[in-house]
């Protein structure tokens, strides 16, 4: 807001200054041309603030997902929510658009996995799983499986499956 009123203060006092050179005060070229880069000089600084909390913003709905707390909702403008609901519109559309029927989470590994496959331990009796190639696997308490990582995450945070550390 500081850089704001001063960029009207100079705008001001810049239009005043050219009104007087246009009727013959040549001396004034110089101060006009010194406040118009400054002009320039604010409005490059503010636009520079304004993409970086714009890149914070998007770096948000990778980290948070598509709700954001209200801790940090509460320190956003309503132009940045709104471009915030925007971008998380346009990435849950592309994200069903890409990888067939179900679509493709890409916020699922913010790194990439080591393996595609993990080992997972069974913390309590689950049942019949059925994995991509049609094998199915039952799930009973405190049994250990090699399955792929993407098709178990699910169970993992439901707290069917523990993935098992070596």
């Amino acid at each position: 807001r500081q850089a704001l009123e001063e960029m009207r203060a100079l705008y001001e006092r810049n239009q005043a200054d050219v009104s007087e050179a246009k009727s013959g005060r040549t001396d004034l070229i110089f101060l006009i041309r010194f406040r118009h880069c400054c002009l320039l000089r604010n409005q490059r600084c503010l636009l520079a603030y304004l993409y970086d909390r714009l890149l914070r913003i998007r770096a948000l709905r990778w980290e948070y997902g598509s709700v954001l707390p209200n801790t940090i909702q509460f320190h956003m403008s309503a132009e940045e929510v709104e471009w915030f609901n925007r971008y998380k519109k346009s990435l849950a559309a592309y994200m069903r658009s890409v990888g067939g029927e179900e679509g493709l989470d890409l916020t699922q590994d913010i790194k990439p996995p080591k393996s595609l496959y993990i080992e997972v331990r069974c913390l309590r009796d689950h049942g019949e799983f059925e994995i991509d190639d049609g094998t199915t696997i039952l799930l009973k308490k405190n049994s250990q499986h090699f399955l792929p990582r993407w098709k178990c995450e699910q169970l993992i945070r439901q707290g069917v499956l523990e993935h098992v550390l070596s």
